[in-house]
């Protein structure tokens, strides 16, 4: 990396009189990932992590990311002119904090409004009139300076089948006008690609692996609309929209359309997804609330839930193939960490159902499993040997459910302290996977059930345990979460999450095991109504790494039941041999 295109863009910010320029790593559509047209974060720094916000001043320039990318960004920034700064860490400045400690009094402060949530906007608008700047909201630094930006993608959309979704467009379009109504408006317009995806019943592949085609919607009790290329649209699809009496408009009409909504109309944003363009282009009256929608699809429903169930076998299945190939191939010296994704995809691309990936897959060996997300390049792939800690997070996109699993294995030799901190790790996700808790808990009361067993020890990690996971959609969806930051979203029947603790030692190695996790009924009685959880993943975990002194009886005999579920779920698709092999990795602790 060079520092030629931020250079560049000094040079612009100096033609147009701009101070500061605040550039985020998102799209329109506040994505968690992004096409390539709107990389300009990554054009402009080198860092390709999916969150990451840079900031450029005449003399200065940094990048702020979370700990999951602290290791990832050092590297990927090195040589760029940009410093890493690091969130949430005490002592550390935040972009507003480092913004009024370096801009004179009448600075300018630019963005592109486009690319930024109504929400934020505000934020630092407020921020820019507490401390004396100028801010403009309206500077297009993509469009005037990467002149050989990747166009917008116009792969072809498909109708996600009623029979796996189990619900009509109608079904879903009459619940959320109730929702919407209720918030005392007449429509709702949707910026968010998963919203749109599952509230249509529609998918793409315009996205890294999230099957969501790009386009906006608008919904009221009498007019629906999709604003999409009209390239995208196959016959299937077109029919599909006509039956559910849902309008095509181009993509880019999607301003003027707004800007021509009725004064007397009432339409319903949430302000963390909608851009502030799109908001300014709106003339009639706004209502700023959470999407209802997140609500409606991450309580999944009987048919959702069992495609989860059979989108997990299938991928258990997978897993037990690639694993025996890689104790099978690592001996002989030639596989790298690129080699195990590919042979993961491989694997998952004789099972039904299966559509790609559900995220790049996290495969760190040794010193890079401390790297949280790891991303192995040709240059940085390592080569496997028969020794150290591996640790791979993967997940795969079926079209009746999305999968989510990391395990962490020992390829040889394990020390004792990898067997300590394994456990450790394993005993705080034990925890977590059986709880019970009563209706109305939410995951920050149940986070420290997943830490305590690191947090005794006087150790830690800096990431979330547990993120809500969409069928057939984002493998990372909200609202709920499991995580200390305080989210008043209560877990409830039909919920997924994951449960994923860990451990990071810079150097040395990484470790972190997760589950996804279905909330289901518990038990009723005198002291309340309570929930529980039920495992979706189907894998074993890693006995060689397990230090049963450090289980109680209790946790041993959760861990066999596991993987006697484990072995009776995946066994009838397995060879005699791999059958076998399933049989040894899931041998009772006790024996």
């Amino acid at each position: 990396m060079t520092t030629e295109h931020l250079e560049a863009l000094r040079q612009l910010m100096k033609k147009k009189n701009v101070d500061a320029v605040i550039v985020p790593g998102t799209d329109p559509h506040h994505s968690e990932y992004v096409s390539d047209h709107w990389k300009f974060r990554d054009w402009l720094t080198g860092f390709t992590g999916t969150n990451g916000t840079a900031v450029v001043t005449a003399q200065d320039a940094g990048l702020w990311t979370d700990s999951r990318y602290f290791l990832q960004a050092e590297q990927e920034l090195a040589g760029s002119g940009f410093e890493l700064h690091r969130e949430a860490i005490p002592g550390e400045a935040t972009i507003e904090e480092w913004l009024a400690a370096n801009l004179g009094e009448d600075a300018m402060l630019a963005l592109d409004g486009r690319l930024f949530s109504l929400l934020d906007v505000n934020r630092y608008e407020n921020f820019c009139a507490e401390n004396g700047f100028m801010f403009a909201p309206d500077f297009p630094m993509a469009d005037l300076l990467w002149q050989d930006r990747p166009a917008r993608p116009m792969s072809k959309a498909f109708v996600h089948d009623e029979a796996l979704a189990g619900e009509t467009v109608d079904e879903k379009v009459e619940r959320l006008v109730e929702k919407i109504e209720e918030q005392g408006c007449d429509s709702m317009f949707i910026a968010a690609l998963d919203e749109i995806a599952w509230l249509y019943n529609l998918r793409g592949s315009d996205v890294a692996c999230t099957p969501v085609a790009i386009a906006f919607a608008y919904v009221s009790d009498r007019d629906r609309v999709l604003f999409i290329d009209e390239e995208k649209l196959t016959p299937e699809v077109k029919a599909h929209l006509d039956k559910y009496k849902i309008r095509v408009r181009e993509y880019d009409d999607v301003e003027r359309f707004l800007t021509h909504r009725n004064s007397d109309n009432m339409i319903l944003l949430d302000p963390n997804t909608v851009s502030d363009a799109m908001g300014q282009a709106l003339l009639c009256g706004k209502v700023y609330a959470a999407s209802p929608i997140n609500a409606l699809k991450a309580v999944k429903n009987e048919t959702q839930i069992e495609g989860f169930r059979k989108a997990h076998e299938r991928d258990g299945v997978a897993l037990v193939r690639l694993m025996r190939w890689l104790e099978q191939a690592v001996p002989g010296g030639n596989v790298t960490e690129l080699d195990v994704a590919a042979h993961a995809i491989e694997e998952r691309s004789r099972e039904e159902y299966y559509r790609g990936d559900s995220f790049e897959m996290i495969a760190g060996y040794k010193e890079h499993g401390a790297i949280v997300h790891y991303s192995a390049t040709p240059d940085s792939a390592a080569t496997l040997a028969p020794d150290g800690l591996f640790l791979i997070d993967t997940g795969g996109q079926y079209l009746d459910g999305t999968t989510d699993i990391t395990r962490t294995i020992t390829l040889g030799n394990p020390t004792e302290q990898e067997r300590h901190d394994y456990t450790l790790v394993l005993k705080g996700h034990l925890a977590l996977a059986r709880a019970q808790f009563p209706v109305g808990t939410c995951g920050v009361q149940l986070d420290a059930l997943a830490r305590m067993p690191l947090w005794l020890e006087g150790l830690g990690y800096g990431h979330g345990t547990g993120h809500g996971v969409g069928h057939f959609l984002g493998c990372h969806e909200g609202p709920h979460s499991i995580r200390t930051n305080l989210n008043p979203v209560a877990l409830r029947p039909g919920m997924v999450t994951s449960d994923e603790p860990g451990l990071y030692k810079a150097g040395e190695y990484g470790i972190r095991i997760e589950n996804l996790l279905l909330v289901v009924e518990g038990e009723e009685n005198e002291f309340g109504h309570f929930l529980r959880f039920e495992n979706l993943t189907l894998f074993p975990y890693d006995s060689r790494l397990i230090d049963l002194r450090m289980l109680t009886p209790d946790e041993v005999e959760q861990i066999n039941a596991y993987h006697r579920l484990v072995y009776e779920r995946l066994s009838p698709a397995l060879t005699a041999e791999e059958q076998a092999w399933l049989t040894d990795k899931c041998r009772p602790l006790s024996e």
